[in-house]
C-alpha cells in the first residue's frame, strides 16, 4: 500500500497501446526523498505553462510538425480585458488542418489549448473542435469575457455557420456542425466565464457533446438584474459525459441540461436552473441557493414517438436555500409516469414547495426540512411484476457506509490537477527513453521510468501514443489517458485494477478522464479497413478479452470512464461502422469502496458491467448499449465462455448491460442501458424490442437501483435471467423507467 496519493500518481495526454494487460498497483518507492507536497511558489503559473511541450501526435500526417500543445498567447492573444482575442484564440484552436466543418472525426489530430492567467475579451464564439481540451491555468484560472457587443450561440460553441462564422446553428446553413452523438474527447477546465458586459442575451457554453467529455472548475459570472437573458450552460441533443466543481452566478438560466445521460457532481447554482429535459441524469452534490426554480422540468409525451421531454432525474446529496421551488413539473402526474424523480438525502431550508406543479398543485411541501427518499414514478419489489405509482416517500436508500464521506453524503474527489506542483515535481516519459510514436515498443523504457520515478516525482506523459508489448504495472492515481489495445488481441485484459486505497484516505486509487477506446482509432489495426461491418475480418478483430478488472482486493474512484468497443471508425470519413469482438466491459469483484461516477460501457460481447462477489459500490450514472450485431452471433460466441469472467447465466440473446451475482450492498442510483440495433439493423426499434432482457440479478445479492432507463428491452430487470418487469409498463419519453427497484 502507499501513504499518500500522490506518490503514485500517473498524468497524461497519451494513448497506451497495448497487446497484454496494464495493472494498476501502488508502486514502492525507491528514492531517499519521496514527493509528499509540491514545490509551486506563491506567484508561480500552472506547471502545464513551462513544462517541456514535446506531446507528438504520432499517426498524424506529419507528426514531427503538428503541434499538440498550444499557447493562445503565442498565437497574438494579449489577455488584458482590453484587446479582442477572439481572432488568436480561435487560430491556437485551429492550427495545423484540424478536423472542423466537414469532419465527423479524428484520433490523428489533437489539441491542448492553454490559457495563461488573464482576461480575453471575446466578440465571437470560440470553436472548440474535434478532440479539443481548453486548459486554463489552475492555480489562478484566467477569464474569458464576453465583449459588450458579444454576438453568437455561445462564448464557447461548437456550431458555425460558414459564411458568418458565428450565427445561431438553427439558422445557418450547417446547422450540425459535429454528429451530436459522435462528438467525443473534448474538456474544458479551469476559466472564469463573464457575461457580465453583455446587455442582451448572451451563453457561456454551447456544449452538445458526447462520451469522454468533461467540463470542471469553471466559475460563471451572469447578471443579476431583473429581466436579463444571460444562461451559464446549453446543452441539447446528445450524449453524455461528465460535469463537475462548477458554480455559476446570477443569469435569467443557470443551465439548460437537454441530453440522454449526464452525471453531475459537485455544482453549485446562486440561480435558477430551467428548461431541463433529457433521458436521464444523475445529479450529486448540487448547490442552489437564492433561486426562483431549482429544477424546472419540461415535461414531453410519454410515448416513444412523442416529444422528448424530461426522462428522469435523480438527485442526491443536495443543499437548497431560499428558494421558492426546488422541483417544478409543467403538468400533473395523475397516475401516470410522465417524469421519473427519484430524491435522496434533500436538505432544505426557506424552500416553501419542495416538488410542485406548475400552475397547479403541491405535490411536495416544503419549508425547512431535510428529504430522505422520495419518489415520482413506477416502484418495484423483487419479483412482483407489478410496480406502484409512486408520488411520495419510499424507503430510505441504502448506501454503504464505505462510500460515505464525514457528512454522510456520498464520497466525491475532484479531478487532480496538481495546481501546487511545479515543473521539476514532474517527470516526462519521453525525456526518460519512451518515444510515444505508434511504433517503437516503449514497455522497456516505461517499467524503467516507473521503477525509477514512482514515489518520487508525478509520472508525465507527453502526447503520443506508447506501444507496449507485456504487462506493466502503473502508479494508482491516473488522470488523462486513453488505455487500448493493438489488434488483434483476444486474450488482452486492458487494465487490471490491483491497488486499495489506505485507511483514512477515499479516492486515494483512482482514475478521472481516463477512458479505455478499443479499435477504431489509428494504430490499432482495428479500423474499417481491416474490419468491415460485414464481419469478413473474421479473427484479425479480436480486440481483448475484458477490458476493465477491479479485482476482489481492490477499491477504486472512477469519474469520467469510458470503456467503448468501437462500434465505428473515428478516422473514416462517414464514420464507417466496424464490427470487432470484445469479450467483456467492466468486472468488479471488488469489496470496495468502489465509486463509478459519470461512466459507461459499451458494445461487448457478454456484458458490459458484471459485479461479482462485489461489495459496497456506488455507481451513478452507468450508460451501456449492447453490441449492435448480435443476436448473430449470440454471446458468448466468438467467445469461449470463462467460469473466471462470465456469470453463471449469459444474455439471451445479447449481451447484459449489467448482470449481478452474489454481491453485496450495491447502490445503482442512475442508469441508462439501451439496445439500439438488432444484426444491424434498426427495425426493432418500431417495436421496442431489440433484445429481451438487459439486467439480470440473482435472487441473493443485496442491490438497489434507482432511476433505471432503458430503449428496445421488452424486459428491462430480471432475476435469474427470468424476466420480471416489462418496458412496456414504464414509457416515459424516449426511454422506459423504472423509477425504484428493491429486493424488499
Amino acid at each position: 500500500m502507499f501513504s499518500r496519493s500522490l506518490r503514485n500518481a500517473l498524468l497524461g495526454a497519451g494513448t497506451l497501446l497495448g497487446l497484454l494487460t496494464t495493472t494498476v498497483h501502488s508502486l514502492g518507492s525507491t528514492c531517499s526523498t519521496p514527493l509528499t507536497h509540491g514545490s509551486a511558489a506563491a506567484g508561480d503559473p500552472f506547471w502545464r505553462q513551462n513544462i517541456a511541450h514535446q506531446g507528438i501526435a504520432a499517426f498524424n500526417s506529419n507528426p514531427s510538425g503538428y503541434q499538440v500543445f498550444r499557447n493562445v498567447k503565442d498565437f497574438g492573444a494579449i489577455g488584458d480585458g482590453n484587446a479582442d482575442d477572439t481572432a488568436a484564440i480561435n487560430a491556437a484552436i485551429s492550427s495545423g488542418s484540424r478536423c472542423g466543418e466537414g469532419c465527423d472525426s479524428t484520433t490523428t489530430a489533437p489539441a491542448i489549448v492553454y490559457f495563461p492567467s488573464g482576461s480575453y475579451k471575446v466578440s465571437t464564439p470560440l470553436i472548440a473542435l474535434y478532440q479539443t481540451q481548453l486548459i486554463g491555468d489552475a492555480r489562478n484560472p484566467p477569464t474569458l469575457l464576453a465583449a459588450p457587443s458579444f454576438s453568437g450561440i455561445a462564448l464557447i460553441g461548437k456550431f458555425y455557420n460558414s459564411t458568418t462564422h458565428y450565427a445561431d446553428p438553427y439558422l445557418g446553413d450547417n446547422w450540425q456542425y459535429y454528429t451530436n452523438q459522435n462528438n467525443f474527447f473534448r474538456s474544458v477546465r479551469n476559466f472564469v466565464i463573464d457575461l457580465r458586459q453583455v446587455s442582451g442575451s448572451a451563453t457561456g457554453i454551447h456544449w452538445q457533446v458526447s462520451q469522454a467529455t468533461s467540463l470542471m472548475n469553471i466559475v460563471f459570472q451572469m447578471s443579476t438584474a431583473a429581466g436579463n437573458q444571460h444562461q451559464g450552460i446549453f446543452m441539447e441533443n446528445g450524449s453524455g459525459g461528465f460535469l463537475g466543481d462548477l458554480v455559476i452566478n446570477g443569469g435569467n438560466i443557470g443551465a439548460t441540461f437537454g441530453n440522454q445521460q449526464f452525471t453531475v457532481r459537485n455544482v453549485t447554482f446562486n440561480n435558477p436552473i430551467n428548461a431541463i429535459w433529457n433521458w436521464g441524469w444523475t445529479f450529486q452534490g448540487v448547490t442552489i441557493n437564492n433561486a426562483q426554480v431549482g429544477f424546472d422540468l419540461s415535461i414531453g409525451d410519454t410515448s416513444s414517438t412523442g416529444n422528448q421531454g424530461v426522462g428522469a432525474e435523480a438527485i442526491i446529496d443536495a443543499v437548497v436555500t431560499n428558494t421558492p421551488i426546488f422541483v417544478r413539473s409543467s403538468i400533473p402526474s395523475n397516475g401516470h409516469l410522465q417524469g421519473s424523480i427519484v430524491l435522496n438525502n434533500i436538505k432544505l431550508t426557506n424552500v416553501p414547495i419542495a416538488v410542485g406543479v406548475k400552475n397547479g398543485a403541491t405535490v411536495l411541501a416544503g419549508g425547512s426540512m431535510t428529504i430522505d427518499s422520495w419518489a415520482q414514478g413506477n416502484v418495484f419489489k423483487g419479483t412482483n411484476s407489478a410496480g406502484t405509482f409512486t408520488q411520495g416517500n419510499i424507503a430510505s436508500i441504502p448506501k454503504a457506509p464505505a462510500v460515505l464521506d464525514s457528512a454522510g453524503r456520498i464520497f466525491g474527489k475532484s479531478h487532480p490537477q496538481y495546481a501546487d506542483y511545479s515543473p521539476s515535481d514532474f517527470v516526462s516519459v519521453r525525456s526518460h527513453g519512451a518515444k510515444g510514436d505508434g511504433h517503437t515498443d516503449d514497455t522497456a523504457a516505461l517499467q524503467a521510468i516507473f521503477a525509477q520515478y514512482a514515489g518520487c516525482k508525478i509520472i508525465f506523459f507527453d502526447a503520443g501514443t506508447y506501444i507496449v508489448s507485456n504487462t506493466i504495472n502503473i502508479p494508482a492515481e491516473i488522470t488523462d489517458m486513453i488505455f487500448t489495445t493493438k489488434g488483434p488481441a483476444a486474450g488482452a485484459i486492458i487494465v487490471e485494477w490491483n491497488v486499495h486505497d489506505p485507511a483514512g484516505q477515499q479516492g486515494a486509487a483512482g482514475a478521472w478522464d481516463t477512458h479505455l477506446i478499443i479499435g477504431g482509432i489509428a494504430g490499432s489495426g482495428l479500423q474499417a479497413a481491416q474490419c468491415p461491418s460485414s464481419g469478413s475480418g473474421g479473427n484479425s478483430c479480436f480486440a481483448d478479452y475484458l477490458g476493465l478488472h477491479l479485482t476482489s482486493g481492490s477499491s477504486a474512484y472512477i469519474e469520467g470512464m469510458w470503456v467503448w468497443l468501437a462500434d465505428h471508425d473515428l478516422d473514416t470519413p462517414g464514420s464507417a461502422q466496424i464490427t470487432l469482438y470484445s469479450g467483456r466491459g467492466v468486472l468488479s469483484e471488488s469489496q470496495g469502496p468502489v465509486w463509478l461516477i459519470g461512466t459507461a460501457s459499451e458494445h461487448h460481447v457478454n456484458y458490459q458491467y458484471f459485479l461479482r462477489g462485489a461489495a459496497n459500490h456506488y455507481i451513478g450514472l452507468a450508460q451501456t448499449e449492447t453490441p449492435y450485431f448480435q443476436p448473430n452471433p449470440v454471446p458468448p460466441s466468438p467467445f469461449i465462455p470463462s467460469t473466471n469472467v462470465d456469470p453463471a447465466t449469459l444474455g439471451v440473446g445479447a449481451a447484459w448491460a449489467l448482470t449481478v451475482q452474489n454481491a453485496q450492498n450495491i447502490l445503482v442510483f442512475g442508469a441508462g442501458f439501451y439496445s439500439f440495433f438488432n444484426n444491424y439493423n434498426t427495425a426493432c426499434q418500431g417495436t421496442q424490442n431489440c433484445q429481451q432482457q438487459i439486467l439480470n440479478l440473482d435472487s441473493v445479492s443485496t442491490i438497489s437501483i434507482y432511476s433505471l432507463n432503458t430503449v428496445d428491452a421488452i424486459s428491462q430487470i430480471s432475476v435469474n435471467a427470468n424476466a420480471v418487469i416489462s418496458g412496456s409498463s414504464n414509457p416515459n419519453g424516449f426511454s422506459n423507467t423504472v423509477t425504484a427497484w428493491t429486493r424488499n
